[in-house]
């Protein structure tokens, strides 16, 4: 039976105080097993990204608990999180968030450099990543030589570089037509069953929410369904 990789327990986050306080998540709890992929729906304004900032450690909650992979993310120190988004767990973003001056390749291996791999072995997984994706043929080219829908395939691949646990991606398929979107939704789908991770993908396309294991809405801040 796959173990659960992600819990989140009655955690809520608001900006700011008083009568200009925006609560943008309201004491949220659920849980994701490895394996599986979960779309997090809900209207712009709900509380997705912040959500997944709560979950990925790039934001703390005011209240409540978020474990991943079996570490509290809500008490761990600067340094603890810093290593768990090393390691642990990797982002995909709807702005693809390439380094414009490097190649395809170059891109794809940062993370790699960051952790000190071998070049040999950087240059091997690399070069895996890349037939991954569908891109071992655009190894040399630069962001600005490939399609939106190649660039994101692109930052796919980087996301995976460190065999993470958990993949958050955050409307990774919002700058992109349809069908691109519904491939790169087909390519995240398959890397999770495939490598037993786990995935939170936040989108608001229902084509592509018929692609999850698993389906949260939001509404307000709050889980409305899930």
């Amino acid at each position: 039976m796959s173990t659960e990789m992600v819990c989140v327990e009655k955690v809520s986050r608001t900006f700011g105080s008083g009568e200009r306080a925006v609560h943008a998540v309201r004491e949220v709890s659920f849980t994701a097993r490895q394996g599986e992929l979960v779309a997090v729906r809900g209207r712009s304004g709900a509380g997705k990204t912040t959500l997944l900032n709560l979950i990925g450690g790039l934001d703390r909650p005011n209240t409540g608990r978020v474990v991943v992979a079996g570490q509290d993310v809500t008490a761990a120190s600067e340094s603890e999180l810093l290593e768990l988004r090393r390691s642990r767990v990797s982002y995909v973003f709807q702005t693809f968030g390439l380094i414009p001056i490097l190649s395809a390749a170059e891109n794809v291996g940062v993370p790699l450099r960051l952790t000190k791999v071998p070049p040999t072995q950087r240059e091997e997984r690399v070069s895996v990543l890349l037939e991954l994706v569908g891109l071992g043929a655009h190894a040399a080219q630069r962001p600005n030589e490939l399609s939106g829908g190649q660039q994101q395939r692109v930052a796919v691949a980087r996301a995976l570089a460190n065999d993470p646990d958990l993949l958050i991606a955050d409307e990774p398929t919002g700058q992109l037509d349809s069908e691109t979107g519904r491939a790169i939704m087909d390519l995240l789908r398959a890397v999770v069953h495939a490598r037993k991770m786990t995935a939170l993908v936040a989108t608001h396309d229902p084509a592509l929410i018929d692609l999850a294991d698993r389906t949260l809405v939001l509404r307000d801040g709050r889980l409305v369904e899930g």
